[in-house]
């Protein structure tokens, strides 16, 4: 799996806008359309889930907006670093098709509001035929 960190993320967590220990995300899935690892312009021009709605997928079992993903920040002084875990999510009876997922903070209102994290490609479609489809859990490093 590849994955992009979205650069507006860095101006959103310097500017307060996110906070990963106290604010709600989630993580929705998308189709083959939604591709930001081959075009790389995504990275910078989206910023807000609205960018995103019109390739998340669709099917029994996945309701829109993805689910709901802890995360959790921890820090290595002894490494200078910040390691952020984007939760891992799942869609129990699912009968699904995806080609990625995209982690955002959820405001609880329009898409329009909802600041982006990252887009995780799956590097192929993964399908669920009324099973559980499993997101595992992915790590963003920051490293000084």
């Amino acid at each position: 799996m590849t994955s992009i960190i979205y650069n507006s993320f860095f101006d959103d967590l310097a500017e307060g806008r996110i906070d990963m220990d106290t604010d709600t995300f989630r993580v929705q899935l998308v189709n083959a359309t939604y591709d930001a690892i081959a075009d790389e312009t995504k990275k910078d021009s989206h910023t807000k889930r609205s960018d995103v709605t019109a390739n998340e997928i669709s099917g029994t079992g996945y309701t829109a907006g993805g689910e709901v993903a802890t995360c959790t920040v921890t820090k290595d002084t002894a490494n200078n670093r910040v390691d952020i875990s984007l939760g891992a999510a799942s869609w129990t009876t699912a009968t699904i098709t995806a080609e990625g997922a995209v982690y955002y903070k959820s405001r609880g209102g329009a898409d329009s509001a909802d600041e982006l994290v990252a887009y995780i490609d799956f590097g192929g479609p993964i399908t669920s035929t009324a099973g559980t489809f499993a997101l595992t859990a992915s790590t963003v490093r920051i490293q000084n």
